[in-house]
This record gives C-alpha cells, structure tokens and sequence, in this order.
C-alpha cells in the first residue's frame, strides 16, 4: 500500500473527523487508499513512529495564491499500529501488515503508544 509521513497530531485530527485536506507542496497522480505514517518527532497526543490508519486520497487541488495541493482525504479505517520508519514522498509498505480494527480495539492498541510530555519539576 501506498504510505505517506505526517505529524502524529495530524493522524490524530483525522481519525477524529477534523483534518479532511492534507497540504502538500508536491502532487501525485495516485488516487486511493494512504497509509498514514506518524513521524519519529514526539508530539503530544500522537504515536511516534506507527501507522495507525488509512485514508482515501480522492482528490488534489492546486492553489496558486497558497503555493500549496490540497489532498482530500477521508478516513478509510484504523488500523492495528504497525512501526513504520517515515520517507519522504510516497513509499510503499506491505499490504499484509495491515491489519483493520474495530474503534474500540484501536483505543487500548493505541493508548500506551501516545506520547505524553513528563512535566519539569520546579
């Protein structure tokens, strides 16, 4: 399947219905279904490094003024984490690593994988 690297809090926002367009500064001629890579950088609320869902890439659009593609995406399913190392680009990771999960499921799967900052002692 085709994967892409985006910021842990980006998944976040996608599983959760908010972020519907991907910005991106190149386009592609692929259209369907994106594996959705966390990257490595530790974000609050987000899982480092795992894959944790799929998208559907169902449209690009230019916007001159922006200098930026806009990818409509919408959620196809969570998935079980797997420990991707991000790439730049689109890359490639073997469709039998992937594995669909319930919502329910997801939650404790994902849970103990959520970065969370240790507060500085005073």
């Amino acid at each position: 399947m085709k994967a892409l690297s985006v910021r842990g809090d980006f998944i976040m926002d996608m599983i959760a219905g908010k972020k519907k367009i991907e910005y991106r500064t190149w386009k592609t001629n692929y259209r369907g279904p994106i594996l959705m890579c966390s990257t490595a950088k530790k974000v609050a609320g987000a899982a480092p490094g795992y894959a944790i869902c799929v998208v559907n890439l169902k449209s690009i659009q230019y916007f001159p003024l922006e200098g930026f593609y806009h990818w409509n995406i919408e959620l196809a399913n969570v998935i079980k984490p797997i420990h991707v190392k991000g790439q730049l680009k689109l890359f490639n990771v073997d469709d039998n690593l992937i594995e669909p999960i319930s919502m329910k499921e997801f939650e404790s799967e994902v849970r103990p994988l959520i970065y969370t900052p240790r507060r500085k002692k005073n």
